[in-house]
């Protein structure tokens, strides 16, 4: 079957000499793999088209006893221009992209996730801020649509003393079991807002070194804790550095 859909390049291996099997996101098939042939050519009319976040409208022809499906055209559904040119913002995608594609299962149809991601890459490509500083929010947006979503139980919302607490999810001021962890205060605005308020001004939140990583960290190892299988970001080296030397 001939499909013609929007799909977000997630990853690429090469392929013999000419050609690269990409994995990408589509709105219409979910997460597949696609042989794209003579891409590496100098006159290829895939060229430059094959990178990692780039928004596509493509066309390929399905079987669904094929692993590995045919990409017959695609062209820029959106151009993202400073995610390729910007370091840390090249950075902050391919670690979102990498956490984006663990969540999914192959041939998962998605929408509210692929919509997201979609949105995600424009809002960081046009963003005038420290790119770092929305990866947690993308955290908590994906645990809520992946069905594990934070919850705000605080009653005392003044108490110095709160926690994120992974069995239950309950972001409260009281460690419920072995499995929670102590927000700062600057974390527990960041968590707030962005359950609550979802404004930009999380970002603008004045981070203590270490803060934002921790915060990372914390949110990393409750997407962990509910999602069999969640491993570690390869891409996160360059990530992690770019952390180290902001804070």
């Amino acid at each position: 079957m001939i499909t013609h859909t929007e799909a977000i390049v997630f990853k690429s291996v090469d392929y013999q000499e000419s050609s690269k099997i990409v994995t990408m996101f589509t709105r219409e098939d979910g997460k597949i793999a696609l042989m794209v042939r003579g891409v590496k050519k100098p006159k290829s009319k895939f060229s430059g088209l094959i990178e990692i976040g780039n928004v596509l409208d493509v066309v390929y022809y399905y079987k669904s006893s094929r692993s590995v499906q045919i990409l017959s055209e695609a062209s820029y559904a959106a151009k993202n221009y400073n995610l390729r040119t910007d370091f840390e913002k090249m950075a902050t995608m391919t670690s979102a992209i990498e956490l984006i594609s663990q969540l999914l299962h192959d041939n998962e149809v998605n929408e509210p996730i692929f919509d997201f991601t979609k949105i995600m890459l424009s809002w960081l490509n046009k963003a005038d801020i420290h790119p770092p500083k929305i990866f947690p929010y993308l955290q908590i947006r994906l645990a809520a649509l992946t069905g594990i979503g934070l919850q705000l139980d605080l009653s005392d919302p003044e108490a110095k003393t709160n926690y994120l607490n992974l069995e239950s999810g309950l972001v409260s001021n009281e460690s419920i079991s072995s499995h929670s962890y102590k927000l700062t205060q600057n974390q527990l605005r960041y968590v707030r807002i962005a359950l609550q308020a979802k404004s930009s001004t999380l970002f603008e939140l004045p981070f203590e070194t270490g803060e934002l990583k921790a915060l990372i960290e914390t949110l990393d190892r409750y997407l962990k804790y509910h999602v069999e299988g969640l491993k570690d970001r390869k891409s996160d080296a360059i990530f992690e550095q770019i952390l180290q030397e902001s804070l």
